[in-house]
């Protein structure tokens, strides 16, 4: 049973097609990534998928489950409930926040206590935050980041921001995590770094990674099968040797064999 699948998903801005005949199928454990020239529509295909944009056609399935069809969406608080999180191109972290907060919150959408609780700070509450904090501080040492754990997010440098906000993501319990260029504004040692974490964070929570990246070392150094995208629609797919040698990637994207 695939994780995610699309079929035939399109949308359109006014006269604009943005994504056109979207398919794509990733199955339990997959690393896979999704490239393109700016503008391509990559980041406006994880907007569908996580259901920030309805579709104008077609339709999503996650985990054999029904997501979204043409003119209808889940709104995106319930798709991350299901099991799908993301990252975002621009880092979108709340930066007034301390860095565990960041963290914490993505535990809210499951905890058992009502309102009153919360206000009084009684019954159910005291153990259920305690468990909160724990569970926060436990992937904050995941990250190399439970050190700056009081430090507001904002002050972080910008590797660790990128860092904590896929820690955040993650704290969701995802089946499938989406990341929307990761390694964007990285050094050359940040993204090697990054590279080891994307396939540790896969392996040891057992997810489905689903990739956009302009850095093409990242790219075809973790991903075990790269879509590409050009004006919204899918010209390639295969493993990291066929698409670095395919025609249509050389002259849409990559320019010359990597």
């Amino acid at each position: 049973m695939p994780v995610l699948e699309t079929t035939n998903l399109c949308i359109r801005f006014g006269g604009l097609t943005a994504v056109s005949d979207f398919n794509i199928c990733l199955e339990d454990g997959e690393l896979v990534g999704l490239i393109g020239p700016n503008g391509a529509g990559k980041t406006t295909v994880f907007n569908l998928l996580t259901g920030v944009y309805e579709p104008t056609e077609g339709a999503i399935s996650f985990c054999n489950e029904a997501l979204c069809s043409a003119g209808k969406a889940l709104q995106p608080y319930r798709i991350t409930m299901k099991g799908m999180a993301r990252t975002f191109q621009n880092i979108r972290l709340f930066k007034e926040l301390s860095v565990i907060d960041n963290v914490k919150i993505a535990y809210h959408q499951n905890v058992k206590y009502g309102l009153l609780p919360a206000f009084l700070h009684a019954g159910p509450y005291a153990a259920e935050e305690k468990e909160i904090e724990k569970k926060a501080i436990d992937f904050l040492e995941i990250f190399n980041l439970h050190g700056k754990k009081d430090e507001q997010a904002k002050n972080l440098p910008y590797g660790e921001q990128r860092r904590l906000e896929i820690a955040r993501a993650l704290a969701t319990n995802p089946k499938l995590l989406l990341l929307d260029e990761p390694a964007a504004g990285m050094n050359p040692q940040e993204t090697s770094q990054l590279m080891e974490l994307i396939r540790f964070i896969r392996d040891k929570f057992k997810l489905t990674i689903l990739l956009i990246e302009h850095d093409m070392a990242l790219v075809m150094g973790v991903c075990e099968r790269i879509y590409v995208l050009d004006y919204g629609k899918i010209i390639a797919h295969g493993s990291p040797a066929e698409i670095r040698c395919d025609p249509k990637v050389i002259e849409a994207y990559l320019g010359e064999a990597v």
